[in-house]
């Protein structure tokens, strides 16, 4: 499921990050990748231990749980802690797939079921950089308003394109959902969008009250924990 979410973070939040990152001293992507990431991949990051990487990654999780639609989309139960990167200078990703399993700082893993770009980018200010995700339908090209996020799955093909001028900064991380099945969480996010449209709509209330049962107990059937 490829989802654009809107207003993760409002524009002068986005803003803020964004000066900040501009100030910030920036290192070679590859460093964050294994063999066969470091051949296509060309951009910069945040370093892992950089403070200020903890200090927004913090923000965009925090901006995230308060987020109806992303917590409805992803269901989330573990996350990779936020990293940013840089596109720049002909800067790009070539064609890949994200790592089914990553190490957490405390020595557990996550299954990287979906996988997040936040734009902190406005696109008129840089050419290029668009995010390619290809599925069975084809191939989706992304590039969105500062503040704005996709989700897609992990395991899909994808990459970013050369930036030719400006630069492309964002934030990106991966989510370990409750629900590992892909299309039972489009189930449950198009079942969480009915019963929150009936209700604003004052539908019959046991109407939305055995919707909202059916809802709960598909979310009890196919979680994981």
């Amino acid at each position: 499921m490829l989802l654009h979410i809107e207003n993760v973070l409002d524009a002068a939040t986005a803003a803020r990050m964004r000066a900040q990152l501009d100030a910030a001293t920036w290192t070679d992507g590859r460093e964050t990748v294994g063999p066969q990431g470091a051949k296509v991949k060309r951009n910069q990051q945040l370093p892992d231990a950089s403070p200020l990487r903890a200090q927004l990654g913090r923000e965009v999780l925090s901006a995230c749980a308060r987020h109806m639609v992303f917590h409805a989309a992803t269901l989330p139960v573990k996350v990779l802690p936020p990293r940013f990167n840089r596109y720049a200078d002909g800067g790009h990703y070539g064609a890949h797939i994200d790592g089914a399993v990553m190490a957490l700082a405390d020595g557990s893993q996550l299954r990287s079921d979906i996988a997040c770009t936040l734009f902190l980018a406005e696109p008129a200010t840089y050419d290029g950089g668009e995010l390619i995700v290809a599925d069975t339908y084809g191939e989706h090209e992304v590039k969105l308003p500062a503040g704005d996020a996709i989700v897609y799955p992990a395991s899909s093909l994808h990459r970013v394109e050369a930036v030719t001028r400006g630069a492309r900064v964002a934030a990106f991380f991966w989510i370990q959902s409750l629900v590992r099945d892909e299309a039972q969480r489009r189930t449950l996010l198009q079942l969480d969008a009915a019963i929150r449209q009936l209700t604003a709509r004052n539908a019959d209330a046991d109407a939305v009250k055995q919707l909202t049962g059916v809802y709960h107990n598909l979310l009890r059937g196919w979680s994981e924990t």
